[in-house]
């Protein structure tokens, strides 16, 4: 490829054409299923899937072929197929579903409310990961301007991915003629450790989410009167929880895996690497930091270790109004981060145990299991694709490419590892410091989405050029 002629192009499409998509994008409220139950009838998850699907049918890529599958009761699906030039079979993915509003988002910003600031674009969705299906349409229209040889690609972005990909398995089994079996897989849906190189994504973690309730009476009652008598519903849910993690240290013994050797080393050399930007991406509360001798193994207890997270509290009025009142039941959100070897299901099953197990006396305990994500560990890249990546960093970068274990969770590629165990994978993404996917103030950044996008273009053409048996 030339590179500088390259560059203008995904530079001015960026601009020109993906930009302005992308804000009407960040207008849609498409919550995902999850977090909206009533989601067909609100209609968001379809404006949305047709507004990428009418940029796909314009947008000048030779051959392609663009629309949206839709199963009975199920978010849609937007595809694209390109026609291939040359052998094999690219499969890109993304989705377009968005996680809630969350609270705490600075003035003049929200997330229904595109804002250019600079070099970001400021709401909800447009990193995580509404860009993808400009990224790659765009990366595969590079290639095709350069008169290079391209395999056959097929866009997938699904709407469910924020809920835990549950209607994906669908969509593949209904889809499997059209999918075919690709020999690479390329995901723009992950981490980046900083916004000046390009950052390859070897692990994912999986999850377990559930919601545990203690109920210790059938109404409130009077502190005074009930307390020492009957148990406080929190503190049996504080000492449950300790049944699975160490409150002082955060481990969680019985979802521990062996951690391999190459995932040890990647996370010193990511700490080494972004130093002090390693833990000032994130906007903690206090001036005090982990010393810089811990950073490898916090960034390792974050691709490889088990964690939980508190997310939510049912059963407990606000601090402004509440009473003295002994309250009847507690309720909490968990979600557990697995490692990225460790069964989904089975671990699930001992956590339930564990939580279950032995109620105090006259207390009921119950952890209902949510929808469980086994992790993803990635298969070593074959000789080919590494000197690609490498490559393509130092062209549009600038910089040497890195790679890194990521703490997050993507189902699909678990769901195509199995599928299809020869395939090659790039997971990649935009999410870099402060980029806060989920929370307030999320954005997008948008020089790193035109290199990213010059990269996937550069991959694409060395995978046609590639070796073959």
């Amino acid at each position: 490829m030339n590179e500088h002629r390259a560059t203008r192009f995904i530079n001015a499409t960026w601009d020109e054409g993906i930009m302005p998509a992308l804000q009407d994008y960040v207008r849609i409220p498409n919550e995902s299923a999850a977090f909206d139950p009533d989601w067909e009838r609100h209609g968001h998850m379809q404006r949305a899937a047709e507004l990428l699907l009418d940029w796909a049918q314009r947008f000048d890529v030779q051959g392609a072929e663009a629309w949206v599958e839709t199963l009975p009761g199920r978010a849609p699906t937007l595809l694209v197929d390109i026609p291939g030039t040359a052998p094999g079979n690219v499969l890109l993915y993304g989705h377009y579903d968005k996680q809630p509003p969350f609270t705490g988002w600075r003035e003049g910003l929200g997330p229904w409310t595109p804002v250019l600031r600079e070099d970001r674009l400021y709401g909800r969705g447009a990193a995580d990961d509404g860009y993808a299906l400009f990224a790659s349409l765009t990366a595969i229209a590079a290639v095709q301007r350069e008169g290079l040889p391209h395999a056959r690609c097929l866009v997938l972005i699904e709407g469910c991915e924020e809920s835990g990909s549950y209607d994906l398995p669908y969509y593949i089994e209904a889809l499997a003629e059209r999918i075919r079996e690709p020999d690479l897989v390329i995901c723009l849906d992950a981490e980046c450790g900083n916004y000046d190189q390009l950052w390859l994504t070897t692990s994912l973690r999986g999850m377990l989410p559930g919601r545990l309730t203690v109920d210790v009476l059938t109404e409130g009652v009077h502190s005074g009167v009930a307390g020492g008598i009957v148990p406080s519903s929190f503190r049996i849910l504080r000492q449950l929880i300790e049944r699975v993690e160490n409150a002082d240290t955060g481990a969680i013994p019985a979802l521990e895996v062996a951690i391999p050797d190459t995932a040890k080393a990647q996370a010193e050399t990511l700490a080494a690497t972004l130093g002090d930007a390693f833990l000032e991406r994130f906007p903690w509360a206090a001036a005090s930091r982990p010393p810089p001798a811990r950073h490898g193994k916090l960034a390792l207890a974050n691709s490889w270790a088990p964690s939980l997270a508190v997310v939510g509290l049912d059963g407990a009025p606000p601090t402004a109004k509440a009473g003295n009142t002994l309250r009847p039941s507690t309720a909490a959100g968990l979600v557990f981060r697995l490692p990225p070897t460790l069964a989904a299901k089975a671990a699930g099953k001992g956590v339930k145990a564990l939580l279950e197990a032995d109620p105090p006396p006259g207390t009921r305990v119950s952890f209902e299991l949510g929808e469980a994500q086994t992790g993803w560990h990635a298969p070593p890249l074959a000789p080919w694709l590494a000197d690609s990546l490498d490559e393509a960093s130092r062209t549009f970068f600038g910089k040497e490419r890195l790679s890194m274990g990521c703490g997050g969770t993507i189902p699909f590629m678990k769901m195509l590892g199995d599928r299809f165990p020869h395939a090659q994978f790039v997971v990649t993404g935009v999410l870099g410091p402060h980029s806060n996917a989920h929370g307030p103030n999320e954005f997008l950044h948008i020089p790193t989405g035109k290199r990213i996008t010059g990269c996937m273009a550069a991959v694409l053409a060395d995978h046609a050029a590639r070796p073959r048996a």
